[in-house]
């Protein structure tokens, strides 16, 4: 394909200003744009693995039937498999079904003679109970986060109660009145319902326990 030759329109009828236009023609350069290559992910459908991705590069059977391995059941390519109760209590512990089918208990027959899979289910069970997410409460009235109720005192609340005795068990009012105002003291919010404000308090305590265990010590002052 021959390029553009400005003799062969040199003796056309036309004005000056069309006749200037042709002169743009000889001067355009084109651009050598390089366009980018935008990579498209295939995002396959959700498969449940154990581990890393189940990549299904199986061998297939020898009697040439269909193997759902991986699809109907999980696929876990490890010489050390996970334990089929502990991880049926993982997925409990991060569910939120309400109605959970029921599991099943296993056994370990002659176990006196395997006392490495009693030792393997102990620390099963215990990572189980160290990585289960703490259990969320809703409160039906408001209630202050624990992050606020571990605040500092202002230096006046802090004057107040060094020159004050805090209430001791010895006090002569009922329970609830008594939790009423060791609540009050804490700025916990009490309603209604005094058990979630317990609930509070004893989180608050639990969570300054964790803390600061030397202000708790025996024979520590306030």
């Amino acid at each position: 394909m021959q390029g553009y030759n400005p003799m062969d329109y040199a003796n056309l009828q036309v004005s000056d200003e069309i006749r200037e236009l042709f002169q743009y023609i000889g001067r355009y350069k084109p651009q050598t744009i390089e366009l980018e290559t935008k990579l498209k992910p295939f995002i396959p459908e959700y498969i449940p693995a154990i581990g890393e991705i189940d990549p299904f590069l199986k061998i297939p059977r020898p009697d040439g039937k269909k193997d759902t391995l991986g699809l109907t059941v999980l696929d876990e390519p490890a010489a050390q498999q996970t334990d089929p109760t502990v991880l049926d209590l993982q997925l409990r512990a991060i569910s939120t079904q309400a109605s959970l089918q029921p599991t099943t208990v296993p056994y370990i027959e002659n176990a006196a003679q395997h006392p490495q899979k009693i030792t393997n289910w102990i620390q099963s069970i215990s990572e189980l109970h160290r990585s289960n997410p703490p259990p969320n409460v809703h409160y039906t009235k408001p209630m202050p986060d624990v992050e606020t109720l571990m605040q500092m005192w202002s230096p006046e609340v802090e004057e107040a109660f060094a020159g004050a005795l805090l209430p001791s068990a010895d006090l002569n009012v009922d329970t609830v009145a008594y939790a009423r105002i060791v609540c009050a003291i804490l700025d916990i919010p009490v309603y209604s319902n005094i058990t979630e404000s317990l609930h509070v308090l004893f989180t608050l305590y639990s969570e300054f326990k964790q803390s600061n265990q030397e202000a708790l010590a025996p024979g520590t002052e306030f």
